[in-house]
C-alpha cells in the first residue's frame, strides 16, 4: 500500500467530512490512527537503559598547559589615521558613473568631504556614495562591478 502526502491529505479531508471519530489503518509495520475531537491518550515510550559514566578514579589525570600571556597587537602608526568607507547597503559597486568614464577616485587621489567616491547599485537604483571624511585614498578594496554587502569596507582614506 502506497500513501504519499497528497493521498494522506485527501484521506484526512474525506474523514473530516464524515462523523467518523476514529480511523485506524494497519498494514504490516505501518499504522495510521486518526481521531477527531477529544484528547489523544499518551503512552510514554519504553524507557531506555541508562549507562553510568565510569568512576572518576579510573580516569587518568588531565594536565593543562600553562596559560599564555596575551601578546600586544602590532599596529602601524598609519592605521590610526585611516578612515574606512563602507557600503551602506547590499548591491553592486561601481567606481565610475559609466562604463567609458573615468573612476570617481583612484588610489592617491585627495578627496573632500561630500565628494562622490563610488556608486552602489541596488534594485536598479544608482546610489552615489559621498565621502564622510577628507583625505587621501590609500586603498580601494573592491573591483568595479563586484557585489558588496552591507558594512563591507570599500576603500580606506588617510585623513588629513
Amino acid at each position: 500500500m502506497e500513501l504519499d502526502f497528497n493521498g494522506l491529505r485527501e484521506l484526512l479531508a474525506a474523514i473530516n467530512q464524515t462523523d467518523v471519530s476514529e480511523f485506524i489503518l494497519k498494514k504490516g509495520d505501518f499504522e495510521l490512527v486518526v481521531r477527531k475531537g477529544g484528547l489523544i491518550p499518551y503512552s510514554a515510550p519504553p524507557s531506555l537503559p541508562v549507562h553510568e559514566p565510569p568512576a572518576a578514579a579510573s580516569l587518568p589525570p588531565v594536565t593543562l598547559p600553562p596559560p599564555v600571556a596575551p601578546q600586544p597587537l602590532a599596529v602601524s602608526p598609519l592605521a590610526d589615521k585611516l578612515a574606512e568607507v563602507t557600503s551602506p547597503m547590499v548591491g553592486n559597486f561601481y567606481s565610475a558613473p559609466g562604463p567609458d568614464e573615468p573612476a570617481f577616485v583612484r588610489v592617491g587621489d585627495r578627496i573632500r568631504l561630500g565628494q562622490t567616491v563610488c556608486i552602489i547599485e541596488a534594485m536598479k537604483l544608482m546610489n552615489e556614495l559621498e565621502a564622510e571624511v577628507a583625505g587621501e585614498v590609500v586603498e580601494i578594496l573592491t573591483q568595479n562591478g563586484e557585489p558588496v554587502e552591507y558594512g563591507q569596507v570599500l576603500m580606506r582614506v588617510k585623513s588629513v
